[in-house]
């Protein structure tokens, strides 16, 4: 009897490694720690707390093994654990916009900016494993830095293809990183989204509660995340705007120039800063995973 394929989740990229769900048998063979946190939803469907932060970056660890040669990869209880099936759908989209006679860009010659990289280093590992691009990483936290460097040592599939720079002073985004005659084909970056610690505690608790969890006076982030990663003075469309202004003086050191924008009230006002930096081309991809909508905010000069 052949076997049936699993129903692919909706608005996924086409070639998202994730797009049928979670293979928690594959999964729980390649990291046998995650066994420990699956359970059986009221639905009878198996999956794990995702409001366990262990649990969740145990899932991480698992699905960069299985399916990214990730032989190491670790971060501290404090840092951004990032839900990968999105993160890879940014990935895929930008692959999309290179494409060159029909053809996808591979290879190393491909050079992609990642700016605000965090200990994950998630978006230069899906980039390398899918593609074999070339990531310069930047990072403004040291503990972070660190932490990225250290998975770059320890994996040898990232060793050639990724290099962290750091960035000394936070009021700029791109100088000090991007160097002279440098070029860039894309520049991608997924900002802070809080305006403050209490923002993002706020969204956390109504996260905690949506699940039916018990919330306490200081809940535990299910995908945690220190200041620099989840928060900004002015939240995300303060970053995007110094962003937008910044790439005006590196124009013509990146084809393209992106940034998520999860905000959807956001997107009118920076189009319209793109406009008046006087950009050649901007457009707005939307990416739906779940009940998560995000969109990729894209600009070339």
């Amino acid at each position: 009897m052949k076997e049936q394929k699993k129903p692919q989740i909706k608005n996924l990229h086409p070639r998202n490694l994730h797009i049928h769900g979670y293979d928690f048998e594959l999964l729980t063979k390649k990291e046998p720690f995650l066994e420990k946190y699956v359970i059986e939803t009221p639905y009878g469907r198996t999956s794990i707390d995702f409001a366990d932060p262990k649990a969740v970056k145990t899932l991480n660890k698992a699905l960069l093994k299985t399916y990214y040669k990730i032989e190491y990869w670790d971060i501290a209880d404090t840092n951004l654990c990032p839900p990968i099936p999105s993160r890879a759908d940014y990935i895929h989209h930008i692959a999309d916009e290179m494409i060159e006679n029909g053809e996808i860009p591979t290879g190393t010659k491909v050079k992609v900016l990642d700016i605000g990289t965090g200990a994950n280093l998630i978006y230069p590992i899906l980039g390398v494993s899918e593609y074999d691009w070339t990531f310069v990483g930047s990072e403004c936290d040291k503990q972070a830095f660190k932490n990225a460097n250290k998975l770059i040592e320890r994996n040898k599939i990232l060793n050639k293809n990724v290099t962290m720079r750091f960035q000394e002073n936070k009021r700029f985004i791109f100088k000090n990183i991007i160097q002279e005659n440098e070029y860039f084909d894309f520049v991608i970056c997924n900002p802070p989204f809080f305006k403050s610690k209490e923002e993002a505690l706020a969204k956390t608790v109504q996260k905690l509660t949506n699940l039916g969890k018990e919330v306490t006076e200081t809940p535990v982030m299910n995908f945690s995340g220190q200041n620099n990663e989840l928060w900004y003075d002015g939240g995300e469309k303060a970053f995007i705007t110094s962003m937008i202004y910044e790439s005006k003086h590196f124009r013509r050191q990146s084809v393209w120039f992106s940034t998520l924008v999860s905000q959807k009230e956001n997107v009118k006002p920076l189009l319209k800063l793109l406009q008046k930096v006087e950009v050649k081309e901007s457009k707005v991809i939307d990416m739906n995973q779940g009940n998560k909508v995000s969109r990729i905010l894209l600009w070339k000069f």
